[in-house]
């Protein structure tokens, strides 16, 4: 609990009312999505302006404190928990859309703004900002930067950094900064814009951005495919790569999950299948038929069982939800579900996800499958229930794996939600010793008093690398 003191500073800086000091408030930002990870701040501040922002970084360098930038703390790496205490900056007071500029077909809007309510905006003006984070409604465009979210329109799309013109940033001295524009192009000096994105609150905190809007598609279709192998689905999804075509959607689901997701969904997936993928196509009409027929005679060529199209926009639209809220439904199964994002080159999903299923066994834990199956991008989901510390011990052993497996394979620990606390002692098996040392020098340059967001993304790694053989 800080001073009372101190606590009349930061309310001269953004009113009382912006100021919560009470257990309850306190204990409820101590956590956020990731499981068995979770910090009491001493205060909860909510600024109003770039300035307040400013003040309140500016207030927490005088006095030492640990400051955490968080959005609707739908985190899944423990990157927004306050692990060091200190003050932790919510932006519900900074949630409106500042401008469009369908001249430049531009967004400029503030962090607390929700995703959801910006594909809503700029789609009734014929605009599209196409990364889709399946939190998509709850989520904020703040923390979709700072984690450099992706979702399922990724492959075709991209992330979101793809489509970051311009930030404002206050840095970790007081300082704001602006960069970028609207542009199309600006090679001026090195690119601190995307250096920022995706540095998890570690180097500044976002108080502005603007958004690359391109046209809204005119045309989707969705279809499903079901698969007796994993195998099949895998080489389906390669062989439609390279075919030159790239799906607005190409999505994987193991027999597991599916079964969950239709116990609570109801909707008519298929569960004794081993595998599916939702596929979706947009663009021009003629283009995107071409497409879907082409997808349609790959995924009979390598073994679909059946394929299926949506009729209507409903339909359609039950689908991607049913994959988007395959975490929610797995959630039903324990009290604690952990979710992970390990992503190998599109090659080894199959692979992949026959490890992913050795290891669950070996470590005697439940995890189902999931994922972009065109960017390679997996997420293992552990049900287990984190009073069990052995049970937990056996699952942390279990992940560890996992991601030494996705590194052998070419891949990465990470591949959306970020290194944030729980990553951290794996960082350097992707990135390297020097790698590390880079980055953190970095950090010291820009925060050398450490007061953004410590304990995150670099930790010391006590983890070892175990024997894995046949990847």
């Amino acid at each position: 609990m800080l001073d009372e003191i101190i606590i009349k500073e930061f309310e001269d800086i953004v009113g009382v009312h912006n100021i919560q000091d009470s257990n309850a408030t306190r204990l409820a930002y101590s956590y956020d999505a990731t499981a068995s990870f979770q910090s009491l701040p001493d205060l909860v501040v909510s600024p109003r302006n770039t300035e307040e922002v400013a003040g309140i970084v500016k207030l927490c360098q005088k006095h030492g404190l640990p400051i955490v930038p968080r959005g609707s703390g739908t985190n899944l790496a423990a990157g927004t928990t306050p692990s060091q205490g200190g003050v932790v900056l919510i932006f519900r007071n900074m949630n409106d859309i500042v401008e469009l500029d369908e001249e430049n077909l531009a967004l400029t809007v503030q962090p607390g703004v929700l995703t959801e309510e910006i594909h809503q905006y700029v789609e009734e003006q014929g605009l599209f900002y196409p990364p889709d984070p399946s939190s998509g409604k709850i989520s904020t465009i703040g923390g979709n930067i700072s984690e450099n979210s992706g979702g399922l329109r990724g492959l075709k799309y991209g992330v979101t950094k793809d489509y970051i013109l311009a930030l404002e940033v206050v840095l970790p001295n007081g300082d704001i900064v602006r960069t970028g524009g609207k542009l199309a192009k600006d090679v001026a000096g090195y690119d601190l814009k995307s250096l920022l994105v995706g540095s998890e609150g570690t180097l500044g905190i976002v108080t502005e951005a603007t958004l690359k809007l391109i046209p809204k598609p005119f045309y989707k279709e969705t279809m499903l495919a079901v698969y007796e192998s994993l195998e099949d689905a895998a080489e389906t999804v390669s062989a439609i790569l390279a075919n030159r075509i790239i799906p607005a959607t190409l999505e994987f689901m193991d027999q597991g999950t599916i079964q969950v997701v239709e116990g609570y969904k109801q909707i008519g997936l298929p569960t004794d299948c081993e595998a599916i993928l939702l596929i979706e196509q947009d663009g021009p009409k003629e283009i995107v038929e071409q497409d879907i027929e082409k997808m349609y005679s790959i995924c009979k060529e390598y073994g679909a069982l059946s394929l299926s199209k949506a009729v209507t926009e409903q339909e359609a639209e039950e689908l991607t939800r049913a994959r988007k809220d395959a975490l929610s439904c797995l959630a039903y199964l324990s009290p604690t579900t952990i979710l992970e994002d390990a992503t190998v080159p599109r090659s080894k999903i199959a692979p992949m996800v026959r490890e992913i299923k050795k290891v669950a066994d070996k470590y005697d834990v439940r995890i189902h499958t999931f994922g972009h199956a065109g960017d390679g991008n997996l997420h293992p989901t552990c049900a287990t229930d984190a009073r069990d510390k052995e049970e937990m011990a056996r699952v942390e052993e279990a992940f560890a794996e996992i991601f030494q497996i996705a590194v052998d394979m070419g891949g990465t620990i990470t591949g959306e939600h970020g290194v944030g606390e729980m990553k951290a002692p794996y960082l350097e098996w992707k990135v390297g010793e020097l790698g590390i040392e880079i980055m953190k020098a970095i950090k010291q340059a820009i925060d050398p008093n450490n007061i953004m967001n410590p304990g995150k993304v670099f930790a010391k790694s006590t983890k070892k690398r175990v024997v894995v053989s046949n990847v």
